[in-house]
């Protein structure tokens, strides 16, 4: 059984010599998943076996994966305890995020090209209903131009990193067509300008990987840190339309969202998903943890970490801790039953499920196509902002039809995010660098925005 996973079987070994001369033949599924599960360079992080993790890295593995836990490779090599696999990782994941973003751009810019050249605001609001985190929840308006092949992103929220909200006026501007398309990121308040071009050449590739080593500090800050994952859960996901109205006269409700009546509509077993590891947490790690929280965190609970009963609890672990407790044999038999055994350090984990109902607000009769110039930005923004990432992972559900003017979902247990569509090409205020001649005058020109009759002017704003 073992020679028909030729490169976990190498990797099991830790025979990185071995291995990097079989993978020169490029012969091999470098994805490829063992009957556990685990791709080849997953395994070696498991295993703590450092020279084949540089190997498989060079040879390209993808250091992005997620296995079937939800665990991404950089996680597990967090759980082992290892700067050096750590920062490794890091790099690697880095570097591969980037060169996706470079090759990515150009495609979704060509989405937008041909598309019809808009104006819209994105307002971001965090809610909670405890009343000391709503104090401290911001908002924030991205202000969108799109204009032939260009785009630019005005925003003054960046993230929100380890509990704390990153902010600073941010524009962010794609630039499509030839030779000369390019990303630009402008820090107003730096008064700095970051280019990066939309391509990279064999030669560019080793000074963009030197350049995205992690320092020794933010490797640390991550070894003495719980490792936690929160994601969205929509497989069981039901849209039904929200009732208004009493007794017997109840009817299907409908509100006016920026000009445009929208359907209501609920969304109904979404589960938000929060799990801590800390295996590789000392005590002293594990009391810091706990004692350092700030108060909007024990209010969101991500901090508390504790060993759940209910958790995966792994009794044995092989190399490097100990390396006879699963044979190569037995790990590579998918008919042998493991009996909860497992490599690497056992885990602990605290598993939180919280079910929340979304809403979204869906108009028939709004201009804007969701497909064809909504998501393709929002999959730009995904590529570095974590709450653009956990939309796109909502409005790329099948959804009842309509454009949704509003969303609101939930992001962390007492957190909702709340993301309304409005002053569509400047008809609620007017904006200087975008122009619409009607009939019916500004103020009604989005309601006929993409109609023969409407002639629309958007000019991307200079730096």
């Amino acid at each position: 059984l073992v020679p028909a996973f030729p490169l976990h079987y190498l990797v099991w070994n830790n025979q990185f010599q071995e291995l990097d001369r079989e993978l020169q033949k490029k012969q091999h599924d470098m994805e490829r998943l063992d009957p556990r599960g685990r791709t080849p360079l997953e395994l070696s992080v498991c295993l703590g076996h450092l020279e084949s993790t540089r190997v498989l890295l060079r040879h390209s593995a993808d250091p992005t994966h997620s296995n079937t836990q939800g665990w991404t490779v950089l996680q597990e090599a967090v759980s082992t305890g290892d700067p050096e696999l750590v920062q490794l990782i890091l790099q690697y994941r880095d570097f591969r995020r980037a060169t996706e973003r470079l090759s990515g751009i150009p495609e979704l810019l060509s989405k937008l090209r041909q598309a019809r050249d808009f104006y819209v605001e994105m307002k971001w609001e965090f809610t909670s209903w405890v009343p000391l985190v709503s104090k401290v929840c911001p908002s924030d308006v991205y202000r969108v131009w799109k204009s032939g092949s260009c785009l630019r992103v005005d925003t003054t929220l960046l993230g929100f990193e380890h509990m704390t909200w990153l902010k600073g006026r941010r524009s962010y501007i794609f630039k499509g067509g030839g030779d000369g398309a390019m990303v630009m990121e402008v820090d107003h308040e730096k008064q700095v300008v970051y280019t990066e071009p939309l391509s990279l050449s064999p030669r560019d590739a080793p000074s963009l990987l030197a350049a995205m080593l992690p320092s020794q500090e933010s490797t640390a800050q991550r070894l003495t840190s719980p490792i936690v994952s929160t994601h969205l859960n929509t497989r069981n996901i039901a849209f039904e339309r929200n009732k208004s109205g009493i007794w017997g006269w109840r009817s299907e409700k409908t509100e006016v969202v920026s000009g445009y009546e929208a359907k209501v509509y609920s969304a109904s077993n979404v589960e938000l998903v929060t799990r801590s590891r800390t295996e590789h947490l000392s005590d002293q790690d594990k009391s810091r943890s706990k004692g350092s929280r700030t108060p909007l965190q024990s209010f969101l609970g991500i901090a508390e970490q504790h060993i759940s009963s209910t958790g995966s609890q792994v009794s044995q672990c092989a190399s490097p801790h100990n390396p006879t407790a699963i044979t190569a044999e037995e790990y590579f038999d998918a008919e042998f039953n493991l009996n909860g055994r497992d490599i690497g350090r056992p885990i602990e984990l605290t598993s939180k499920v919280q079910r929340f109902k979304a809403t979204l607000w869906l108009s028939e009769v709004h201009p804007l196509s969701l497909a064809e110039q909504v998501t393709p930005i929002i999959d730009l923004m995904a590529i570095s902002n974590a709450h653009f990432a956990k939309l796109r992972d909502f409005i790329t559900l099948r959804l009842p039809p309509g454009f949704p003017v509003k969303i609101e979902i939930p992001l962390f247990h007492v957190l909702n995010a709340r993301v309304t569509f409005s002053n569509l090409c400047g008809c609620d205020e007017p904006v200087s660098s975008v122009t619409v001649q009607s009939p019916q005058g500004a103020t009604e020109a989005g309601k006929y925005l993409f109609r023969s009759k409407v002639s629309l002017t958007v000019t991307v704003p200079a730096i």
